[in-house]
């Protein structure tokens, strides 16, 4: 059961129940995900299960008879839901709650329907009703039931199969017979009720001699076992799905009725049988249930032969009635079968695979009786044969002709190219899905293995390869199970091996993933120098005045100019201007499936316009079949990775250019020297955090997770083990660079901020200090026309630079007096200390608290020589004091 099952049973018995508040439903689904364990139940376990239940109940009969009910329609999961209810009549403290529940959900209803009003009038009970009316009321009540209980009409039912069938297979509109087929009764073998085909006037039996009303019974029933009515033997009107029914004569002799109704089960199960040959024949049944009719037709053809020779046998007056009891007896137990058989399918409005589901429960539980079981595995092995042949075709070809929705695997009309465009298009999971009706009960086992094998096969048909197993052979109905998994296991390594192949030596699927990671991991270092140098003043506008083609073009020119030239997939690589930040696009993703999606997907954006930088993104064109695994998925989430750290190694460029225009203002000798060696001081620690966190990321999280990804998909066996590998690869990138927890990211956002909030700041007051224009145009250094410059050019240019120095020290004090600079820098110090406390004190908690001890080595290297660790512990202590005392347990 996956985990979105799991999410809404609970919610839905949670509701049923009317459980509201407490811990919710998250706490419940954990449990159960914790402690389930896999169960099959057998039949002694179901067996004991529903003796339990009956001995508990206090009206057995009608629980047993309710289960006989759904067992006959081959109920799915029966048994593992008797067992579940036979444990909880064990558990006294959930039957209190369950009992309790009910009452006050009783007493709900029954309030609601008395706020309600009603459109009826109750009679007084002082009235009294005459015998002719009660007896007109039960009439009336009688024929309620019998209308309400009365089967669908054959040609409605037949209709909606048929719109159902010719919607799915658009166009191949389904066969039907003529209209004739259906309007001529005659033709269908059965008894004609309201008809009388005898012209002879009938003598009343009882005049008749004994010996003669024996000779004209058997008459009588010879017509009755191939559904004709005799003379002093009809059938009366079927009501609903039972079985047929007879009138006799009630003047016949006693002796000769009495054998007479031991024959008559015959005449209802051949009636039975007849009935359900001629309607499952039908096209819009499918070809499982017409080809279990064609072998009916067949053994009902043996017994019709039978009868003949009966017949031939009371013309020439050597059939007595004890004789044809003698010779009906063996086809009694064959028709009795039959007639049942017919009875589930029809009662369970079994197709396909759950018809087969019910063939082959049958001929398991007739173990022991040799004949039963026989017979039924006739059976079940005719019907096999159109669903085997579409399983062939799915395992070893990976085609699906199902006209009739027959097959356990469905067919969704998805395009494969949409992987590339929706976020959440799940092709693989959703192209083609098991349908758990139609899986019959013997190959439940393998029905994933099914499912994949024909999908592994099918992605290669479509790109254009024909493929035909090998090892293919007929597959054919048994009671060994062996049999099946022998051939499936052999059809599902080779559709494996095919595609793995496909995929990782035709498609080369590794040098792919590898060239996504020069880009979107930054594994290629000069390119990134190249391109952010080409595109740094482009990507600082606004993005909606950037210029795309612009940008491709310096991309262009950067991968030329690098080593990623050699990078044969080099042309796959695009610019994306993502419409949201990161941590607008991280939680619409975290929100997906969620309550949260629709309130995050319909909030305003942002009023703030992105600049470039925070818009960037790189993207990449895959093509199919590489879609698979490269879907719109992972490369969100490589993007997502890479926009994260584009962004830290931008503000470490910001950083190293103020550490450049830094050195340039050290040459002046600045009288408040103090508060400039501050901002030096809080540059250096801020490029220390950053470069640290990318060093962290690159050579700590993604190198060490690559290894062993590429290491498990050279291990990988089939295509499913390279998407888990894959996606378990970028799961665990983002969750160590801290993407998987909005909280860590939004202060690890606000630390990115305050560090280009300061790089600005310092920017502005250098720049404001520029006048190295000026001095150059002093200096004498590089000579005139004249030739190079004399003793008295050399003392006047050391006087004028001197003097220009003094007024940049003034300039540069009075600009710090003005501007508040030092007040400006102490607020950045404290501002960029404390989130960064704060990221330290978190990335602390969730590594304790939640196990993840690769972020350990964050703190390890932020705090490498315990400046952090006092205050961090002081913090901790404040945390453990505020934290509610734990209850004592009971």
């Amino acid at each position: 059961m996956s985990e979105f099952r799991i999410h809404h049973d609970v919610n839905e018995l949670l509701s049923l129940l009317r459980v509201h508040g407490g811990e919710g439903a998250e706490v419940y689904i954990e449990l159960l995900q914790k402690n389930r364990t896999p169960y099959v139940t057998t039949n002694v376990s179901a067996h004991s299960a529903k003796v339990k239940i009956a001995e508990f109940s206090r009206t057995p009969e009608d629980f047993l008879k309710k289960y006989d009910e759904l067992k006959s329609k081959n109920t799915r999961h029966l048994d593992s839901l008797v067992y579940l209810l036979s444990k909880l009549t064990e558990d006294k403290e959930t039957l209190h709650y369950l009992q309790q529940n009910a009452k006050e959900r009783a007493e709900l209803a029954a309030n609601a329907a008395t706020s309600s009003s009603t459109n009826f009038s109750i009679p007084s009970s002082t009235s009294k009703m005459s015998l002719q009316e009660l007896e007109e009321l039960r009439k009336q009540l009688g024929s309620v039931t019998a209308n309400s209980s009365a089967q669908q009409p054959l040609e409605l039912t037949r209709k909606i199969l048929r719109d159902k069938q010719n919607k799915k297979n658009s166009g191949q509109p389904i066969p039907v017979f003529p209209s004739w087929v259906y309007e001529r009764p005659a033709l269908i073998g059965d008894f004609l009720i309201g008809t009388s085909l005898s012209t002879d006037t009938t003598v009343p039996i009882g005049t008749l001699p004994l010996a003669s009303q024996e000779s004209v019974i058997v008459e009588d029933l010879l017509y009755v076992l191939i559904g004709v009515d005799g003379r002093y033997i009809t059938a009366q009107a079927l009501v609903g799905r039972q079985n047929r029914a007879f009138s006799l004569d009630p003047n016949l002799d006693l002796s000769i009725k009495e054998l007479v109704t031991r024959i008559l089960p015959v005449a209802a199960s051949y009636s039975a049988v007849t009935r359900f040959i001629e309607e499952k024949s039908s096209f819009e049944y499918g070809q499982v249930n017409h080809a279990l009719a064609a072998a009916m037709r067949t053994l009902i053809k043996e017994y019709m032969i039978l009868i003949t020779q009966l017949e031939h046998l009371q013309r020439q007056g050597l059939l007595s009635l004890q004789k044809l009891w003698f010779y009906i007896q063996p086809t009694m137990r064959t028709l009795e079968i039959l007639a049942s058989l017919a009875t589930s399918v029809d009662k369970g409005e079994c197709m396909g695979g759950s018809t087969l589901s019910l063939l082959h429960d049958k001929t398991f539980n007739y173990t022991g009786d040799s004949q039963a079981q026989e017979l039924c595995l006739y059976l079940t092995k005719a019907a096999s044969v159109p669903y085997f042949e579409i399983l062939e075709k799915w395992i070893y070809r990976g085609i699906i002709n199902d006209p009739y929705s027959e097959f356990m695997v469905e067919e969704h009309e998805l395009q494969k190219e949409k992987i590339q465009e929706d976020y959440n298009d799940k092709y693989w999971d959703q192209r083609y899905t098991v349908v758990q009706q139609q899986i019959p009960s013997f190959l439940q086992k393998m029905a994933d293995k099914i499912l994949s094998t024909g999908k592994y096969l099918n992605v290669v048909r479509e790109c254009g390869r024909d493929v035909t197993c090998p090892v293919a052979k007929e597959v054919i109905y048994t009671l060994k199970e062996r049999a099946y998994v022998e051939q499936i296991e052999k059809a599902y390594n080779y559709a494996s091996k095919v595609l793995l192949d496909f995929l990782m030596e035709e498609k080369e699927l590794v040098a792919h993933l590898r060239s996504i990671k020069h880009y979107f991991l930054m594994d290629q270092g000069d390119f990134f120098v190249h391109f952010m140098d080409l595109t740094e003043e482009e990507l600082k506008k606004p993005v909606d005045d950037i210029i795309t083609t612009r940008l491709e073009a310096l991309l262009e020119l950067a991968l030329r100019m690098s080593t990623a030239n050699t990078d044969p997939f080099k042309d796959d690589l695009k610019i994306d201007l993502m419409p949201h930040d990161l941590i607008t696009q991280l939680l619409r993703v975290l929100a997906i499936e969620t309550k949260q999606e629709k309130a995050i997907i319909s909030a305003d954006p942002t009023e703030l316009t992105l600049s470039g930088l925070e818009a960037f993104s790189f993207d990449y064109i895959v093509k199919w079949p590489l879609s698979l695994i490269i879907n719109r998925k992972a490369l969100t989430r490589y993007q997502m990775l890479f926009r994260h750290m584009f962004y830290c190694k931008h503000v470490e460029r910001q950083l190293c250019n103020v550490w450049i225009s830094n050195k340039t203002a050290k040459q002046f000798s600045l009288h408040s020297a103090k508060w400039f060696a501050g901002a030096f001081t809080l540059r250096q620690r801020m490029l220390n955090f950053v470069q640290n966190i990318q060093y962290y990321m690159m050579f700590e999280v993604m190198e060490p997770t690559w290894h062993i990804l590429e290491k498990n998909l050279k291990l990988a066996s089939n295509i499913d083990d390279v998407l888990s590998h894959h996606t378990s690869f970028l799961d665990n990138c983002l969750k160590d660079c801290m993407l998987t927890n909005p909280e860590l990211l939004k202060i690890f956002s606000k630390l990115m901020s305050v560090c280009v909030m300061f790089t600005n700041c310092m920017q502005r007051f250098t720049q404001s200090m520029k006048l190295d224009s000026e001095m150059e145009r002093l200096t004498l250094e590089h000579g005139t026309m004249l030739g190079p410059p004399t003793e008295e050019e050399r003392a006047e240019e050391a006087a004028k630079k001197k003097l220009t120095n003094k007024l940049l020290a003034e300039h540069a004090d009075n600009l710090h007096l003005t501007s508040g600079f030092e007040a400006t820098i102490n607020k950045f110090d404290s501002n960029f200390s404390t989130h960064l406390l704060d990221l330290l004190d978190k990335l602390s908690v969730y590594s304790t608290n939640d196990c993840e001890h690769s972020m350990l080595n964050i703190i390890y290297r932020l705090d490498f020589n315990g400046f952090y660790t006092e205050r961090l512990e002081h913090m901790s202590a404040e945390r453990s004091q505020k934290a509610p005392p734990l209850l004592p347990r009971l």
